[in-house]
């Protein structure tokens, strides 16, 4: 079973987008993973089809209406969809590597896109919307963060990197950032590979990464070590 998304906007031509290249976009094509794109105007009922309408109470902007953003989750999400709902939010909980590796092990994704002010909150509740922000930033739409959501998880669905030691040091993945990395040329512009690393002892590599990740996590995401 390839990992499903579904993706309801305003701009679906905005996608695949990066998406589409590299690792990623090679998933895609050999069938580990699918996007689908849905436009969420088709569900609107008036001639000018009409999506938002004013806050109520007052206020600046537009707010994306609850009935046609309903119509259109529960097209592309019928009743027995095992798939969560995930609205890209600034308000949402904030994407995490465990949360990514959840979502890489089910079936898919059904990501709203939101645009304006928001979304209607009725909507949210009546079709369980599980709200993420990928930052503590607003953008002008839920396009892109649903990019970065959708590479994350992408990237660990089996197949799609290769090898699965690819991403089993990686930052967050042991609750520490990366080590640093180094390649050949041995000296550049005066800085060299630190020594250990082309000492051929493994025991002493590891160990220098583990120290290494550990001072970076310390001086730059403390958080993380609590």
């Amino acid at each position: 079973m390839s990992f499903s998304a579904s993706v309801i906007t305003l701009f679906p031509e905005l996608f695949p987008g990066p998406l589409g290249a590299s690792v990623i976009g090679r998933g895609m094509a050999d069938g580990l993973w699918s996007l689908e794109t849905t436009q969420l105007r088709d569900f609107a009922t008036d001639r000018h089809r009409t999506v938002d309408d004013t806050p109520s109470g007052g206020g600046a902007g537009m707010v994306l209406k609850p009935d046609i953003l309903a119509r259109a989750i529960d097209t592309v999400s019928p009743e027995g969809d095992a798939r969560p709902r995930i609205l890209m939010s600034p308000r949402g909980k904030p994407l995490t590597q465990a949360r990514v590796r959840e979502l890489a092990a089910g079936p898919g994704a059904v990501i709203v896109c939101g645009r304006f002010e928001g979304i209607d909150q009725r909507v949210i509740e009546a079709r369980n919307l599980e709200e993420i922000s990928i930052g503590d930033y607003v953008l002008a739409g839920g396009e892109v963060a649903a990019m970065v959501l959708l590479e994350a998880v992408v990237r660990l669905i089996p197949g799609v990197l290769g090898a699965a030691e690819s991403h089993a040091d990686e930052s967050f993945e042991n609750g520490l950032l990366e080590y640093p990395q180094y390649t050949r040329p041995q000296a550049f512009e005066g800085r060299e590979i630190p020594a250990v690393l082309t000492s051929g002892d493994h025991g002493k590599v590891a160990k220098w990464r583990r120290a290494e990740s550990e001072a970076l996590t310390r001086a730059r995401r403390p958080d993380l070590l609590k």
